[in-house]
Formats: C-alpha cells, sequence, structure tokens
C-alpha cells in the first residue's frame, strides 16, 4: 500500500494546471462514451442539529479506457472549519488494483478534489466562450476552491487579465485578494462589494460559496455572461430555468436538492438541460447561445474525476520515489 500524504500530492500537481485540464477533458469523453461506471453518490448526514450543513459524500467510480483505475473518494464537508480556521473540505481517496481488486494506494484527496473541480470549471469557461473569450471574471466565495479555480482560470485563458471578488464577509475578500496574486501574478485581483454591478460587468461568474440554500437570480446579468455554478445551490430554481444549462452529468447532478434539482421539481422534467460537457467535447452536441439567457455550468463533481486524478498522482509519485510503502497492509 503506497501512502501519499498532502504534500506528495501538492508537489507532484505543481505547475501541471494544462495536464490536468486535459486529463479531465479526457475523462469526460469517456464517460460520455459510456466507458465509466459511476453509482450514485451516498451522503450521510447527521440527526444533530449542530451537523445540519455537514456531511460526508462517498463516490465510488471506475474510468475505462486504455488506463483503467476503480476506487472511491471519501469527502467530507464541515462549513464550520471555515470559521475556526481550518479548511471546511477534507478527503481521502483509495485507489485498487485492476488485476485482483486489492487497495494499492491511499491518496490524500482534498488537493485532488479541489484540483480537479477548478480543471473542470476552467475547461468549461474556456469550451464555453470560444466565440469570445473573457478578459476579466466574477469570483464568488472567498475560499479555496474559487483560489484554485482562478489558478485553473489563468492556464486555460491566456486573456484574462481582472479578477473581481465578491464574499459576504468583505474583509475575507480583502484578504483573498493577496493569495489570488500568488496563484495568479497575471491577473489583477480586487474585491468588490456590489454585487449586482459586478454581475453586470462582468461576462464570467465563477459561484463557490458553501450555500445550502439558493440565494442568487442571474437578473443583473449582462448578455453573453457564462456561469460556473460549482457550489450547485446557489441559484434560484427560476433562474436555472431561465437559463442554457451545460451539466456534467444531468442523473448525478438533479439530485440532493440542488438548484438543478429544484428547478426539476418544480417543472417535472430535465428538458432545461441543454447538453452535457462531454457530448460537446467530443461533438455529439452542439450548444446555441442565446441573446439574454446565461449559459449555466453546473458540474455536480464525478468521482471518476478523482480517480483519474489519483492514478495520474499515483503514477507520477511512483517515478519519483514519493510516499510512504506499507508493505504488510494486506497479508502476503
Amino acid at each position: 500500500m503506497l501512502i501519499l500524504r498532502r504534500a506528495d500530492v501538492t508537489d507532484v500537481l505543481s505547475g501541471r494546471e494544462t495536464e490536468i485540464i486535459d486529463l479531465v477533458a479526457d475523462t469526460y469523453r469517456l464517460h460520455d462514451e459510456g466507458l465509466t461506471s459511476l453509482p450514485h453518490s451516498t451522503f450521510l448526514r447527521f440527526p444533530e442539529e449542530r451537523h445540519g450543513r455537514d456531511r460526508i459524500i462517498g463516490l465510488p467510480a471506475y474510468r475505462g479506457g486504455e488506463r483503467p483505475v476503480a476506487g472511491m473518494k471519501w469527502i467530507a464537508s464541515f462549513p464550520g472549519n471555515v470559521a475556526a480556521g481550518t479548511e471546511r473540505a477534507s478527503a481521502a481517496v483509495v485507489l485498487n488494483s485492476m488485476d485482483d481488486g486489492r487497495p494499492v494506494a491511499f491518496v490524500e484527496g482534498a488537493v485532488i478534489s479541489a484540483r480537479r473541480t477548478a480543471a473542470s470549471a476552467a475547461l468549461a469557461a474556456r469550451e464555453l466562450t470560444t466565440h469570445n473569450p473573457p478578459t476579466s471574471a466574477l469570483l464568488i466565495g472567498c475560499g479555496v476552491i474559487n483560489l484554485e479555480i482562478l489558478r485553473f482560470l489563468a492556464a486555460a485563458l491566456p486573456d484574462l487579465r481582472e479578477a473581481a471578488l465578491y464574499d459576504t464577509d468583505p474583509a475575507r475578500a480583502e484578504a483573498f485578494a493577496e493569495r489570488c496574486a500568488e496563484v495568479a501574478p497575471a491577473v489583477k485581483a480586487h474585491a468588490v462589494t456590489d454585487l449586482a454591478g459586478a454581475l453586470g460587468e462582468h461576462r464570467l461568474v465563477s459561484l463557490a460559496t458553501t450555500a445550502a440554500t439558493p440565494h442568487l437570480d442571474l437578473s443583473a446579468c449582462g448578455p453573453d455572461t457564462t456561469v460556473l455554478h460549482v457550489s450547485l445551490r446557489d441559484l434560484t430554481a427560476e433562474s436555472i430555468l431561465g437559463a442554457v444549462n451545460v451539466v456534467d452529468d444531468a442523473d448525478h447532478v438533479c439530485r440532493e436538492r440542488t438548484s438543478l434539482d429544484l428547478a426539476q421539481q418544480a417543472v417535472g422534467n430535465r428538458d432545461f438541460v441543454a447538453a452535457s460537457i462531454g457530448a460537446l467535447l467530443r461533438g455529439t452536441a452542439r450548444l446555441r447561445r442565446e441573446a439574454h439567457r446565461p449559459v449555466v455550468y453546473s458540474p455536480f463533481g464525478l468521482g471518476v474525476l478523482d480517480l483519474a486524478l489519483a492514478e495520474f498522482v499515483r503514477e507520477k509519485a511512483e517515478r519519483l520515489g514519493l510516499g510512504v510503502r506499507v508493505e504488510d497492509f494486506l497479508p502476503a
């Protein structure tokens, strides 16, 4: 059993944003071809009121193709950690051998989860704005995920020069600007307090908050806006129904009271979903943008992306001699 710590994962992934985006794109193509297995995620919630916003999610997955991988991601989300000065999410990924099924690696998963999320968002931003690449973005929610999204947007969108930052805590947005300068020095990041005004000024919006219920509509957005709805529960059902919607997998994202699930409950169908990102990448679907209707990308965050990236890390770590090997984890 190879155990890969956070430092090992970070060492392997540093500076590889373009490779990670390509890996995510390839995995989406395989998923669209039917070469993955993705049971629905298991949400572990807790009966106590003090844990009402907390959850732990299990995401088993398999990616086929030339380099198959199977395993499971186990990720906890405790939003209260942020106020205590620790990260909201923590995770681990188990990789299993496709020869005998035995677990072969135990990988710190929070970095993998954040970077595959960011790569998915940046990939969508690039693919959905090829007609008119944006030069600025509005990031709503000043936490780990939007920091990584900015890192990957800078790699995917070479014309990006400005990032407006909004958070319900203005001081957090101000401090976040300094961190943005570290991960994307070519992008000028600055805090804003007028959310409606910022929505009208920026054609690319990234939503990565801890919101549990809808709190935002898109009426303030200008024409030709693309929204990366990464946190999945920010937008009202009416906003979803009024948008051109792209998802990673409709079956997965229309669950667990996401904004798309609420929209589905409102109309009784999923006809509001225009396309999946995998189909767009493979050319089996085309996106038709419509004047005054924003394009909203809502990725559930498929476990197969975590598995693909964890296997990428494992292979590179083996070559570099990283990690801790426990030879007697399993019987001989």
